[in-house]
């Protein structure tokens, strides 16, 4: 037998350390392997179904409820004014004494002249109907009879006017005397005594203004007139002037006033220049706290919902434009629901559709999460969690604009 040549004993040396190490290769793998990854961690919100008032604050300024300039209805010189500026006047109170002498004696002449137009008559009478068996008997003729009953019927006219005129100088006198057309606040006298005036005068002598009820116009966008009319429809029982949508007027600190309001109407037409629409309010003001031209803010109520699903603003995410929250199931894994969002109150979206109520809502922590993975949820407060929100924006979601919305633009 020939013997083994010394190649062939290194070939098979490799070939079994190799396979050696190739068997250690297989085995590293499990040696390797340790613990599993544990669940991700995330802070979670039970929603639950509660009632939401939507509002806006609108800007607006004080109108009073009526306002009167007083005005003479004769000419003559003043002699006194009766009141004192500033102060609360009641319909019909006497203001301003003008010089009644000169009409007085116009009315003087004018009963003069009706007693002049009374004695005619009566004489135009009395021979009417002396004439009138006369004329029978043709003892006159019927021209002269005629002619009687003519002068009769002028005299009886000539009463007439006599009285019309006497009647319209008593007017005068009355009118010496410029009384209050409505009740309210009289501003400063713009005449004084011894000025002259007449009924054609540029300028009033004074103005009232009512102002224990004020109106407060607002200017509201034209997309929210929607809102605000079918919030007026829903009024129910009573006419839209005596209810009305109730406002709240805002001091400029933002805390109401103790007034109370009323929504009665909203403009006809929009303001080409700025996309606003008028919406009168009627503010009770017993207290005289708002006064005509003063700038305000006024919280209207545009929806309410007796049972309504709300979620944090940072709660939401997106996918192309398309709103979704993450939700963790009763077995402690993680969904992705794409939702449709209603309007923005308080940082917090009012969910139209997508949850319902006891569904957990990740607040924190949906970057690291997949879907169907196994989280681990603790509870949030949501009243801690940061203002801002972790979603994009994004022109897919256009909610109605509301009081916090505008507060953040």
């Amino acid at each position: 037998m020939s013997k083994p040549r010394p190649g062939c004993k290194r070939g098979a040396g490799l070939l079994a350390i190799c396979l050696a190490s190739g068997c250690g290769m297989r085995e590293a793998p499990s040696e390797a392997q340790g613990p599993q990854q544990p669940p991700a961690t995330v802070s979670v919100e039970t929603i639950k179904a509660m009632p939401l008032e939507v509002s806006d604050v609108f800007p607006g300024r004080v109108a009073p409820l009526r306002i009167a300039e007083i005005r003479p209805q004769v000419g003559g010189i003043v002699k006194r004014r009766l009141f004192e500026q500033g102060a609360e006047v009641r319909a019909g109170q006497p203001l301003f004494a003008l010089n009644a002498a000169p009409f007085k004696a116009e009315a003087s002449m004018a009963w003069a002249a009706l007693q002049r137009a009374e004695a005619a008559l009566s004489r135009a009478q009395v021979q009417v109907a002396r004439m009138a068996p006369l004329a029978q008997a043709e003892a006159v003729s019927q021209q002269a009879y005629d002619d009687a009953v003519s002068q009769r019927n002028q005299a009886a006219a000539d009463v007439a006017q006599a009285k019309a005129t006497y009647e319209r100088r008593k007017l005068d006198i009355s009118f010496a005397t410029v009384d209050a057309p409505i009740s309210g606040r009289v501003d400063q006298a713009l005449q004084t005594e011894g000025a002259l005036v007449s009924a054609n005068d540029a300028a009033p002598m004074a103005r009232i203004v009512q102002i224990d009820q004020v109106y407060v116009d607002l200017r509201q966008p034209a997309g929210s007139l929607d809102l605000v009319r079918r919030k007026l429809a829903t009024q129910g029982g009573v006419s839209r002037a005596a209810a009305g949508v109730p406002v709240t007027v805002l001091q400029g600190n933002g805390e109401p006033l103790a007034v109370t309001g009323r929504a009665l109407f909203s403009g006809m037409s929009v303001d080409a220049g700025t996309g606003d629409v008028l919406l009168r309010v009627l503010v009770d003001n017993p207290r005289r706290v708002l006064l005509p031209g003063m700038f305000v803010q006024a919280r209207v109520p545009l929806a309410h919902y007796d049972s309504a699903l709300t979620v944090p603003q940072q709660a939401i995410v997106r996918n192309g434009g398309r709103p979704a929250v993450w939700t963790v199931s009763s077995a402690g894994q993680a969904r992705r629901v794409p939702v449709t969002l209603g309007e923005l109150v308080d940082r917090r979206y009012r969910v139209a559709t997508g949850l319902k109520a006891g569904d957990r809502v990740v607040l924190r922590g949906a970057e690291k999460l997949t879907e169907g993975a196994s989280v681990m949820a603790t509870s949030a407060d949501s009243s801690s969690l940061a203002a801002t929100s972790v979603e994009a924006d994004s022109p897919a979601l256009a909610p109605v604009p509301t009081e916090a919305a505008t507060r953040a633009r």
